[in-house]
Formats: C-alpha cells, sequence, structure tokens
C-alpha cells in the first residue's frame, strides 16, 4: 500500500462515514485513493472554511468524529476559521492537511504554508509526519485526542512524497501518547463534599453547560434536579441537556439569556456548574458574579477549575460519570419557596416581542417552534437571529442545537447545518441565519442542492450588521459605522440559481402560511427570506463587562446615557 491507501484504511476503520473537503496537489494522493473506497462519501464544498463547518455540525448531532480533508498552502490556511470555531466549542475534528515534499519543507516551496505552526493556538495537538510507517498510529492517535477528554480539532499535516511512498502496514500499531490520560471519574471525597454543600442550600440553581451535552448526561442532569427540586439553566451550548420545557428549567442564562435565569443567578445561595466554564457572556463583572453564592464546579478539563471563578469544590470528571455517583447520595431539598419565586419571576418577565409595527424575527421563529413542536435540529449563524432563536425556538433533547459560542463565528450556521442533515438524514434540519453570515459561505448552497438535503433556510434579513447596529445605537450614540448591507441580493433568486426553491416572507400574516409551505417542501433545500424590520433589539441584555445585576429588560430610556461596554460583541 501506499500512504495515500494507508491513510484512507485507517480512516476505514475508525467507521468514517463522510469525508469534507476539496481537493488539490498535496493532497491528490488520498483523493485518488479514495476513488476505492466508496463507503467513504466525499462531500466535495466551495470552499474549505465551509467543510471545517459541516464537519463540526456533523460531529455535533451524531456524536462522532468530523473529518476535513484539503489541500496545502490557501486550503490549509482556508480551515483556520473553522478549525477555531471547533476548539473554542470543544468539538472533535480530525482535519487532514496536504503538504509539499518534505525536502520543500522551509523553503516557500508552492503552496506550501506551515498550517502546523499556524494552527498550534488553536488546535488541541497536530501532526506534521515525515515517514509513511507513523501513518495508521497518527490516523488512530488523532481520532483518540479529538473523540477524548474535552473534545478538539487534531491537525495532520501530510506531505506529498509521505503519502506517495508505499509501506507493507498491518495496521497494529498501538497508541503512543505518553503522559495523555483522561480522568472520567471524580474524585470521592469531592463528589461527598459537593453533596454536604447541596444539602444545605434553600436557593440551588443547576448551570449546564456544552460538556453536559458532549458527555450524554442530560438523563442525570433531569435525575438530579427533580430529586433536589432544583431549577435548571443552560448555557448557549448546553440547550437541551434539560428539555426546555421542563418545569424545572429557566432556558437559557447570561449576556441574552431569559431575565427570570438570570434573576436565579443573583438569588442564588449555591450554583453548580456542569461541563460549563463560567465564560465572560455568563458572568459579566465577575467580581460581582455571585458573591456569596456556594460554588460547585464540575468539568472533564481541569486547566477550568479557578481559570475564571475560584469554585469551592472542583470535580475533575466526566459530567455523567459524576452526576451518577452524586445523584444516590442526594435527597430533595426544601425549595418549594425558591421556585415559587422564581414561577413569579416567570410571569412578569416573560420573553416578549413587539406584535405590530411589522415583521419581526422572533415571530417567525416562535411560529417555526410551535409548527415543528420543538423539534426540528437547529444551527444558527452568529447575531441577534441567534439570540432570538436560542431565546423562541426551545430545545427538548441532546444534540438538537447547533451553534458557534465561544468564537461567535459569522457563516457557520449553514455550512453546520448540511453536516447536521447528512448525519441525521431523517430528523428536521432548519438554519437560521443571518443576511450577513449568511453571505459568507452561501457558496455552499451548491453542495446542499447536489445532495438534494431537505434543509430549510431561514434568512432572517434586516439589511443590517444587528447586533452591532445594537451595540452602537445603546453605547457609541447610535453612531452607525459600517453596518448598513446596502446591496444584499435577492436571496430567493440567488437560491434559484442553484436550483432551489425560494419563498418570499414580508407580512406577519403570512408567516404561518410560509413557513408550512416551506416545512413541506422536501424536494432539497428550500430558502425563506424573511424581511423583518431593520432596526430591532434584542433582550433581555446584560451588557458586557456589566454585573448581571444590570441586566436590561427592554430599551433603555434615551436620557439614559450607557456606559460603553467592555469586550467584545
Amino acid at each position: 500500500m501506499n500512504g495515500a491507501q494507508i491513510v484512507v484504511e485507517a480512516l476505514k476503520r475508525q467507521g468514517v462515514e463522510y469525508i469534507f473537503g476539496y481537493p488539490g496537489g498535496a493532497c491528490m494522493p488520498i483523493f485518488d485513493a479514495l476513488v476505492d473506497a466508496p463507503e467513504q462519501k466525499i462531500i466535495l464544498v466551495r470552499h474549505e472554511q465551509g467543510a471545517t463547518h459541516m464537519a463540526d455540525g456533523y460531529a455535533k448531532v451524531t456524536g462522532k468524529t468530523g473529518v476535513v480533508l484539503v489541500t496545502s498552502g490557501p486550503g490549509a490556511t482556508n480551515t483556520v476559521t473553522g478549525i477555531l470555531t471547533a476548539q473554542m466549542d470543544s468539538v472533535p475534528l480530525v482535519i487532514l492537511t496536504g503538504q509539499t515534499i518534505t525536502p520543500n519543507l522551509g523553503k516557500d516551496a508552492f503552496q506550501e504554508a506551515d498550517v502546523f505552526g499556524v494552527t498550534m493556538p488553536i488546535v488541541k495537538h497536530s501532526y506534521l509526519v515525515r515517514d509513511v510507517k507513523d501513518l495508521s498510529r497518527v490516523v488512530n492517535e488523532a481520532f483518540h485526542l479529538a473523540s477524548t477528554g474535552r473534545p478538539g480539532p487534531v491537525l495532520v499535516d501530510l506531505p506529498k512524497d509521505v503519502v506517495s511512498n508505499e509501506w507493507d502496514e498491518d495496521f497494529t500499531a498501538g497508541l503512543d501518547l505518553p503522559g495523555y490520560q483522561v480522568q472520567t471519574r471524580g474524585s470521592s471525597d469531592g463528589i461527598e463534599y459537593a453533596a454536604e454543600l447541596l444539602s444545605k442550600s434553600k436557593q440551588p440553581l443547576l448551570y449546564v453547560g456544552a460538556g453536559a451535552v458532549i458527555s450524554g448526561a442530560g438523563r442525570q442532569v433531569q435525575k438530579l434536579a427533580e430529586k433536589l427540586q432544583a431549577p435548571v439553566t443552560t448555557t448557549l451550548l448546553g440547550k437541551g441537556a434539560i428539555s426546555e420545557m421542563h418545569p424545572l428549567s429557566v432556558g437559557m442564562l447570561g449576556m441574552h439569556g431569559t431575565a427570570y435565569a438570570n434573576k436565579a443567578v443573583i438569588n442564588c445561595d449555591l450554583i453548580m456548574a456542569i461541563g460549563a466554564r463560567w465564560d465572560d457572556r455568563i458572568t459579566g463583572k465577575v467580581s460581582e458574579f455571585c458573591p456569596d453564592a456556594t460554588k460547585i464546579h464540575i468539568d472533564i478539563d481541569p486547566a477550568e477549575f479557578g481559570k475564571i471563578i475560584q469554585p469551592d469544590v472542583s470535580i475533575n470528571g466526566d459530567a455523567a460519570e459524576v452526576l451518577a455517583e452524586l445523584i444516590p447520595l442526594m435527597d430533595k431539598l426544601d425549595t418549594s419557596a425558591w421556585l415559587k419565586k422564581i414561577e413569579n419571576w416567570k410571569i412578569k418577565y416573560p420573553l416578549k416581542f413587539p406584535k405590530r409595527g411589522g415583521l419581526r424575527a422572533q415571530h417567525v421563529l416562535a411560529e417555526l417552534d410551535r409548527l415543528t413542536e420543538s423539534n426540528a435540529i437547529i444551527s444558527t449563524d452568529v447575531g441577534q437571529h441567534q439570540m432570538w432563536a436560542a431565546q423562541f425556538c426551545k430545545s427538548i433533547r441532546e444534540r438538537q442545537w447547533l451553534s458557534s459560542g465561544g468564537a461567535g463565528t459569522m457563516g457557520y450556521g449553514f455550512p453546520a447545518a448540511i453536516g447536521a442533515q447528512l448525519g441525521k438524514p431523517d430528523d428536521l434540519v432548519v438554519a437560521v441565519v443571518g443576511d450577513g453570515g449568511f453571505q459568507m459561505t452561501m457558496s455552499e448552497l451548491a453542495t446542499a442542492a447536489i445532495h438534494k438535503l431537505p434543509i430549510k433556510i431561514i434568512i432572517i434579513n434586516n439589511s443590517y450588521l444587528g447586533m452591532v447596529r445594537q451595540w452602537q445605537q445603546l453605547f457609541f450614540d447610535n453612531r452607525e459605522s459600517g453596518v448598513d448591507m446596502e446591496g444584499n441580493p435577492d436571496f430567493v433568486k440567488i437560491g434559484e440559481a442553484f436550483g432551489i426553491k425560494g419563498f418570499h416572507l414580508r407580512r406577519a400574516g403570512d408567516v404561518v402560511k410560509v413557513l408550512k409551505k416551506a416545512l413541506d417542501y422536501n424536494d432539497g433545500p428550500c430558502i425563506v427570506e424573511a424581511q423583518v424590520v431593520k432596526a430591532d433589539n434584542v433582550f433581555p441584555m446584560i451588557p458586557a463587562g456589566a454585573a448581571v445585576a444590570d441586566m436590561l429588560n427592554d430599551e433603555p430610556p434615551k436620557s439614559q446615557k450607557m456606559q460603553k461596554p467592555v469586550g467584545s460583541t
């Protein structure tokens, strides 16, 4: 076998179903070897960034490792945004990049880029393979590293001569990863201490992140919540760890979380983070975040302990395993007064939006949620539409919600939906995107059309970079700069150019009718271009760097001068 055939066989042995990629000279031997491996389907993308987001979406909905294959130089560097996105959100990817021949390394050869060096800060691990004898082992190690512990992207750089050389491979080489150990079972002492702290709580709050979803700990989260009678709030990427229809759910917390979730954060006497990392979108002003509450932190990555918040007890382990050991130690708490208080907040501070004044994105998304009975897999871009989707599209199970959290990557939503639809062909997949982000990766319409994927693409078109405009209005005296998306195309006509069905949506009275038509159409993808009001704002909102207690539930009075935020949008 030559090196390329070894790589393809190693991928086959890993159970790889789809390879998202784009060919070129340096990776041509691998593409050639794939001709003889029809069980591994090549999804030819239109841009390498799209390949990484598709692999990301596939990984998120299936729990498997996504695979990307691209060529050297610009082909490899075009994956950087997607690699960062996966690293920030702990998504298991293996990225195979072609490279110039080993004698040319470091000599500025044609299409040479030091992708190993370029990506080093944004991968879990990386390899530059210099010997054909190492290929099988390295591929196996890459999958092991990507998918165990805290998942993440692993890059394997493959010089063309290495994948062209021949070797009598028997595929028996074991992993060679000295020092790499994953702690899955938590400390019994730590779990017992956490149980002791929980037993003394009168107003507990379970704060659940993406780590719980990755672990598959949803059943244990619900069981613990019900046993304790404790409310549950989730991060943006923790949506679905417990059904948002469950009476103990208070929805998402943080910058654009529900008012009642953030009220619970302010008033709890104990907060337990389960697979969550206390990021800045949650804590706001750290010095004023739950200063008097007991803090418990469960995480598989010990690097997160004390990084932002110093917990009273930290438990290093897999969320599902730790909770399984914790639950038998717990008894029901006396939380009736606490739950009554939260129920009153839900009544007093519901999610709402104006019912007049034109078509509202919130209206479109609330009806989408109702018509799909909260069962659709939702994949979003980044911006106002993302936050409205998080608020009004309920997640009722794990691996149902796809979004770029840590990196905030515009252009993520649509290609991720393609990967999700391939991973879950029988599920309804909806891409909720903005007019700005969609244009960054809309070339992947060709990929969706060729494979006749029945994705519903809801474009929330306000002809603005809406979230930036909102910040400019609130914090920069409404001095708009670089946010008007004048020149947007007719997205329905764009879709038609790819042979994709499209629907215009302009009137509030047509929302149900148009959405039903889109949901009933399954002969490939379809587009709904919702032309919503231009200047709508997302609330609730905690200004960046402000305390959770400084949450805005609605538009501030025009006379109120807002302090410029600390941090990014």
